[in-house]
């Protein structure tokens, strides 16, 4: 069987990470996959398409017949710190690794045809924040994920870059909004980093899993940011969008114990940081989306 890249996979890596460093990786990636079927003397079904954005994902059975889905990624998005963070986690909120050997990671398989998605919105944001509290946890001793501050340094250093006067009154409150929130971060919980609707999946042992985490370390309100904004098209559609978005902070807040204003500030820079990425990335529609939104903020 062929393990060609998804078109989806191929423009998202090289937006991240350069059409370079991407191209030498996905030129290898049959290979590898193949690599890493034989490894484990996987049978395989078939490839998951349109897939991630970071990885290929197969779904394969072991040689028991038990059901896998085999996760191949390049070196550069940091597959180990996912795996670290899956096995701190142990199937308590997430996908449960099945081996943690070889540089691929073995997941138990779950429905990737069910997700938080294909609920309504109200339900879908109830069973996230009930899925994203299991996730926050202390993190491992002597643990090498970066921190909140550290990752938003490098995007706050990105935005600076671009000089772009439509852009520019957004793009410094959401600095702002950064500088007062890692200057008094009050607490440290290991997060999943990427955490929406479309990153959670029906399962067997456990109703909702949550998949593909880029994970660090900080405050719960920075993880929550980004599931703010789901379904952001709808939001921007309605013509209650701004008091609609402006109330789902809110909710979210109250529901898990999370400050108002430490997560409106984190989704303002996030939905900027988001946005101005997709512009320079010839996103347009994307980028004008979410800085609407994180106008209402």
């Amino acid at each position: 069987m062929g393990f060609e890249p998804p078109q989806r996979l191929v423009r998202a890596l090289g937006e991240t990470y350069g059409d370079a460093a991407a191209g030498d990786w996905l030129a290898r990636l049959p290979e590898l996959a193949r690599q890493a079927v034989d490894l484990r003397h996987l049978d395989v079904e078939r490839v998951i398409a349109p897939g991630g954005r970071s990885s290929l994902v197969v779904l394969v059975r072991l040689p028991d017949g038990t059901p896998a889905a085999l996760k191949v990624a390049p070196p550069f998005a940091a597959p180990d710190l996912e795996r670290a963070a899956l096995a701190h986690w142990n199937g308590w909120g997430a996908v449960r690794l099945l081996d943690m050997d070889g540089p691929d990671l073995l997941l138990e398989r779950l429905h990737t045809e069910v997700g938080l998605r294909s609920l309504p919105e109200a339900k879908a944001l109830l069973e996230a924040a009930g899925t994203v509290r299991r996730l926050w946890v202390a993190p491992p001793d002597g643990h090498g994920f970066e921190s909140v501050a550290e990752r938003t340094a490098r995007q706050a250093e990105a935005m600076r870059a671009v000089k772009d006067a439509e852009t520019a009154e957004l793009v410094s409150a959401a600095l702002r909004a950064r500088e007062e929130l890692v200057a008094d971060a009050p607490e440290e919980f290991l997060l999943h980093g990427n955490f929406r609707q479309g990153k959670v999946l029906a399962g067997d042992r456990a109703p909702w899993l949550a998949v593909g985490p880029d994970p660090l370390v900080g405050e719960r309100a920075y993880d929550l940011a980004r599931l703010v904004r789901d379904r952001v098209e709808d939001l921007v559609a309605a013509a209650s969008g701004p008091t609609s978005g402006r109330r789902r902070v809110n909710k979210l807040a109250d529901s898990l114990d999370v400050d108002r204003e430490r997560l409106r500030g984190w989704t303002l820079f996030r939905a900027v940081e988001s946005g101005t990425r997709a512009l320079a990335a010839g996103r347009r529609q994307d980028g004008e989306l979410l800085l609407e939104f994180a106008g209402w903020l």
